[in-house]
């Protein structure tokens, strides 16, 4: 197409416009009455979910971290000793499992857990720790020369 003034070539929109208007209506195609057919309207419905999309995506990741904490405490306090404890006792053998994979263990290898927390509850009580004045050396742990 041959454009014979300036003023032409900037009136003609071309088919760009029609492929920014086609993305927008294909992001808009589940919604009901004009903010689906009318762009103007349709853009504004468009901008405002993608802003509630990546607020969503935050949220997620803060419940996902909340409910972590929650199963980690309700399984520590089960085995007899708080999370602090817990989380030294590992440090101290040299265990780096985060917090994810310990919550994960706790729901579906509640064995495998127990274990941890056993030798993670013997390493903290040999080495003083003083929140472990209370607790008592679980007997699934042979202590002597395993832990150090």
């Amino acid at each position: 197409m041959v454009f014979l003034s300036l003023n032409l070539l900037v009136r003609s929109r071309g088919p760009d416009e029609f492929w920014r208007k086609r993305k927008i209506f294909k992001l808009a195609a589940h919604y009901y009455g004009r903010r689906r057919n009318c762009y103007t309207v349709a853009i504004r419905g468009v901008q405002k979910a993608l802003i509630y999309c990546t607020q969503s995506r935050q949220l997620k990741k803060e419940d996902m971290k909340e409910l972590r904490e929650q199963r980690l405490e309700a399984a520590t306090n089960e085995h007899g000793i708080n999370f602090s404890i817990l989380k030294e006792g590992l440090t101290r053998c040299n265990i780096l499992l985060n917090r994810k994979s310990l919550a994960d263990l706790a729901i579906w290898e509640p064995r495998s857990f127990k274990a941890i927390a056993d030798i993670a509850c013997a390493r903290a009580k040999q080495d003083h720790f003083k929140a472990t004045t209370n607790t008592q050396v679980p007997n699934s742990v042979i202590v002597r020369g395993l832990i150090k």
